[in-house]
């Protein structure tokens, strides 16, 4: 019964599109093991665009150390920033127990529309895609060619978004 009704839960917060217009919305991509000390340097990035270019919405998957950092950091701001909005986007449902469980703040987590159909093996990417389509600014932590965060930072500038690197790498 307990999991029938964890599952009706997050169903209620599937999106087929986005918050609000891509305009106006962030999404992340960063290396799991994304180090603490990029924290301060993350927060002053997303603050920027909330006040300079009006960013309301922000979306980050659940994948690793980057993207703990970041739903971090969207916590801390929100107290500043009542205005934003921000959610973890599930590539899958975790399974009961485990430690990517989400909490119990079901407000922040999305289970994109059209997911359910993917291959579980294609769901990350798949979410992904799903970001990128979804944001115009892409904040990274890209630091070198190889993994996923490197890929979908390419194809977020070849798809027009601006993108913020916060390693020094050149991406």
């Amino acid at each position: 019964m307990g999991a029938r009704l964890w599952l009706c839960a997050i169903f209620i917060f599937v999106f087929g599109e986005s918050m609000d217009s891509i305009e106006k919305t962030c999404c992340f991509f960063g290396h799991r093991d994304a180090p603490d000390t990029i924290k301060p340097e993350l927060i002053k990035a997303i603050g920027e665009l909330i006040e300079k270019h009006g960013v309301k919405n922000f979306y980050v998957g659940n994948n690793g150390r980057f993207d703990s950092l970041v739903f971090s950091a969207l916590r801390e701001i929100s107290a500043d920033h009542p205005e934003i909005s921000y959610a973890v986007v599930l590539a899958y449902l975790p399974k009961k127990g485990s430690e990517k469980q989400p909490e119990a703040d079901w407000q922040h987590y999305v289970f994109p529309d059209g997911i359910e159909s993917v291959p579980k093996k294609f769901c990350i990417s798949w979410r992904n895609d799903w970001l990128i389509k979804n944001s115009q600014y892409v904040i990274c932590y890209v630091s070198h060619i190889t993994g996923g965060a490197f890929d979908f930072t390419q194809k977020a500038k070849k798809k027009g978004r601006t993108v913020i690197n916060l390693s020094d790498f050149n991406v």
